[in-house]
């Protein structure tokens, strides 16, 4: 199974992301190894499917988006396993709103992961 980290391809390639959120994602697993890939859908006719690497789910948990800013440590530190350091929790939250469409108030699924060695 295929994930897009077309917004942080440097910080997966880099390995200074530990931590991604998404809309969705409630059957996701822990134990579950993914293709992290740079963009995997909306692929233009001709476009391939650009993997960076494999990674695996070591923990899973739905929770509310602005979580992160009810609890400024738990945010800061999220910031940082997200590859944000520079943001504060409520700028992450916005720029997350932004893109993904959702509400500060909206559950999203918190994927922790390991980058898999070949």
């Amino acid at each position: 199974m295929n994930i897009s980290f077309s917004l942080t391809t440097h910080q997966i390639r880099e390995k200074t992301k530990f931590v991604t959120r998404r809309n969705g994602w409630k059957k996701a697993k822990k134990g579950q190894v993914l293709n992290a890939c740079v963009k995997c859908m909306g692929l233009k006719k001709g476009e391939k499917i650009e993997e960076i690497c494999k990674i695996r789910l070591i923990h899973v948990r739905r929770e509310k988006l602005n979580q992160m800013t009810y609890f400024p440590i738990y945010g800061r530190l999220e910031c940082v396993a997200e590859g944000f350091p520079h943001l504060t929790p409520e700028k992450f939250v916005e720029m997350y709103c932004k893109h993904m469409n959702v509400n500060p108030e909206d559950e999203v699924t918190r994927l922790q992961f390991e980058y898999v060695e070949d």
